[in-house]
């Protein structure tokens, strides 16, 4: 699926968090790992180069360290697609509103300007907080509409990629069922659909799927869930079918990313 996992660091520990995981998808899957280090200046280019190489030979990994200015998202696209078939992984840091706590402005801006899936972690804030390294399985929150849904053949060629199992998870909000007089009912079509898309993924693609259907606020209870399985990851666009469930599935996915410890595997919708 990909044959290059491309880290961008920038040469603080926070930035370099999320290489555990990359790591493992390496070793997993044979994709090969590059550290990617952008300086300003020629002048800055050795000592930056000393330290990349230093942190490539620990990780087994590949060091690209370059003099660039200007966009850093072009800069970061542009060493991507000198290898066909590369995965962009960044570290998040979180920023005011829905879409910068989600990414932070660099991977915000690669995944705008790339059009291609992102790999996004934001470590724990607690540092003695114990990393995971693997990924047994992806949750893959669906709303019913053909965008979230956009997401399913990516988390499934994922999957596969790396032998982890899919959740296909759903959410019946209680505030939305005080509407519907029939609420019993609202909870069977809801685990009809999340049925039917995992046997779907399941006898499409050939790997292992499950599904849940969660009850709460869908901000909470996803990444309540998430936080719930260890070595878990989500998958999942960044925009829903409405402009409230655009800023539900922002909000999702940048919980678990402001919660920690949950990988996202993500895109444009």
């Amino acid at each position: 699926m990909y044959t290059r996992i491309l880290v961008p660091v920038d040469g603080s520990d926070f930035s370099e968090r999320i290489l555990p995981h990359v790591v493992w998808l390496g070793s997993k899957t044979g994709a090969a790992v590059s550290l990617l280090r952008l300086v300003e200046t020629p002048e800055a280019l050795a000592d930056a180069k000393r330290a990349l190489d230093i942190l490539a030979a620990r990780h087994a990994a590949t060091p690209v360290c370059t003099v660039g200015t200007g966009d850093v998202a072009r800069l970061i696209l542009d060493e991507a697609a000198k290898v066909p078939g590369t995965l962009v992984a960044i570290t998040s840091h979180g920023r005011s509103g829905v879409m910068r706590a989600l990414l932070g402005s660099t991977a915000l801006n690669v995944l705008r300007a790339g059009r291609e899936p992102l790999l996004v972690y934001r470590p724990p804030t607690d540092e003695g907080e114990p990393v995971p390294t693997q990924i047994d399985r992806i949750v893959v929150p669906l709303d019913g509409s053909e965008l979230s849904e956009s997401i399913e053949p990516l988390a499934a060629e994922f999957a596969r990629w790396i032998g982890a199992r899919i959740v296909v998870a759903s959410v019946v909000d209680p505030s939305a069922r005080e509407a519907v007089p029939d609420a019993a009912s609202s909870d069977v079509v809801e685990s009809g659909y999340v049925h039917a898309r995992a046997a779907h993924l399941a006898e499409r693609y050939g790997i292992d799927v499950g599904w849940e259907v969660l009850h709460g606020d869908p901000e909470t209870a996803i990444p309540n869930f998430v936080r719930s399985l260890p070595n878990t990851m989500l998958a999942m666009t960044t925009r829903g079918r409405s402009a409230v469930q655009s800023a539900l599935l922002g909000s999702v996915t940048a919980a678990s990313l402001r919660d920690g410890g949950a990988p996202v595997l993500t895109r444009m919708g």
